[in-house]
């Protein structure tokens, strides 16, 4: 049987190879094949079909638990976008600028706090673009007015701004680690799996980077 990767003769892309994350969202489904498959455990006897209910009630804590555990590592990014938000917010003020973060920012939070969203990673993603954009615009404005990285101020409200950006890309590996858990457990056959169809759970989204992130980080900086 030949190389699954043969080193030697590899296919090169000349042009690169940009990924993205797919924003599908996948159903766990059984075919008959899984319900045959408990139906004989019933039929061997008593125990068998009784140890194989107790490993789906314990499937079932294991998603529950789970669950619990994203919303835990979402709430933690939410923390750090809201305190991002006043960070810029008073940065803002001290600048002077005309930069308006509406207040929908803060209702958006309170919405996918509170799971009154239909899809809180996506409104989660594109606040964080927002926060993104703005801080863009106030580097630009010390590029343009050096003066200004002179306010002990101004310094300080960019420092923690550049401190929070990296707790909120901390708190999103680990919101990732735990959805790409969920991910593959959805699918772990057969109790997981079934466990997972009947209650009708899909995939979970895992952080996506804004588009204007993603170009910024093909810009030339030296």
């Amino acid at each position: 049987m030949a190389n699954q990767l043969d080193e030697l003769n590899p296919e090169i892309r000349e042009e690169g190879l940009d990924t993205n994350v797919i924003v599908k969202k996948i159903p766990v489904t059984v075919g008959i094949g899984s319900k045959i498959f408990e139906i004989l455990l019933w039929v061997c006897g008593i125990i068998p079909g009784l140890i194989f209910l107790f490993m789906k009630i314990k499937a079932q804590n294991h998603f529950d638990q789970l669950q619990q555990k994203i919303q835990r590592n979402a709430s933690q990014i939410d923390n750090f976008l809201e305190q991002r938000v006043m960070v810029l917010q008073n940065c803002a003020r001290l600048l002077e600028k005309a930069i308006d973060l509406d207040k929908s920012t803060f209702e958006n939070i309170a919405k996918y706090r509170s799971g009154n969203t239909g899809d809180a990673d996506a409104a989660r993603n594109e606040l964080s673009g927002q926060l993104d954009t703005v801080s863009r615009n106030f580097n630009v404005a010390f590029e343009n007015y050096p003066d200004l990285a002179a306010h002990r101020e101004i310094a300080d409200a960019m420092q923690q701004n550049m401190y929070l950006q990296r707790e909120i890309t901390a708190a999103r590996e680990l919101y990732n680690d735990t959805i790409d858990q969920w991910n593959r457990d959805i699918f772990a056959w057969p109790t997981k799996k079934i466990v997972a169809a009947k209650n009708g759970y899909t995939t979970r989204i895992p952080f996506v980077a804004s588009k204007e992130i993603k170009e910024k980080a093909k810009s030339v900086f030296f």
